[in-house]
């Protein structure tokens, strides 16, 4: 950064940081390679968790860490493996998990692999899900991977909504 950034207050200089890791301000070196739009993939998948010792039962609260297998059909034809930590209340439906996961595979014809997110809480049996692709996270033909995937539950059935955007192939 150049001296005029060290005569702004600390405030300003914060801002532009977190602007900068966040991608609201794009760096000096960022590359793009072709514009994007987004679209969505669908289909369902079967996932597997299996708890991992030791857990954590202390009063009032239980923490737990499960390993996610998952094998995605549809638009999205591939594999994942991640890990979860969860933590649940004395109160019947609330608590919370966050989940990292690779998934590897094809993507609408294109393949690689890629990093999920995710952030569940849940306040007396409202659940509040967002899952969303790890920047930088795509290799191979999934590289500049950016998007969220809605996970649809229904009669003990897993389906997926991923809206995402690439970069155009060239």
């Amino acid at each position: 950064m150049t001296n005029g950034f060290r005569k702004i207050g600390p405030c300003a200089r914060l801002a532009i940081v977190v602007g900068l890791l966040v991608g609201l301000i794009p760096s000096s070196n960022a590359v793009e390679k072709g514009s994007a739009m987004t679209v969505h993939a669908q289909g369902t998948f079967e996932v597997k968790l299996t708890p991992q010792l030791p857990e954590d039962k202390s009063e009032g609260s239980t923490l737990g860490r499960m390993l996610i297998e998952k094998q995605f059909h549809g638009d999205l034809e591939a594999v994942s493996h991640g890990q979860m930590l969860t933590g649940m209340t004395a109160v019947q439906g609330s608590g919370a998990y966050v989940a990292i996961e690779r998934v590897t595979g094809t993507l609408n014809g294109r393949h690689g692999s890629f990093i999920l997110h995710h952030l569940g809480i849940m306040v007396r049996g409202n659940p509040q899900l967002n899952v969303t692709v790890v920047p930088d996270s795509g290799t191979g033909e999934l590289v500049g991977l950016t998007g969220a995937m809605t996970i649809i539950i229904t009669d003990g059935k897993h389906s997926y909504d991923f809206a995402y955007s690439l970069p155009e192939a060239h």
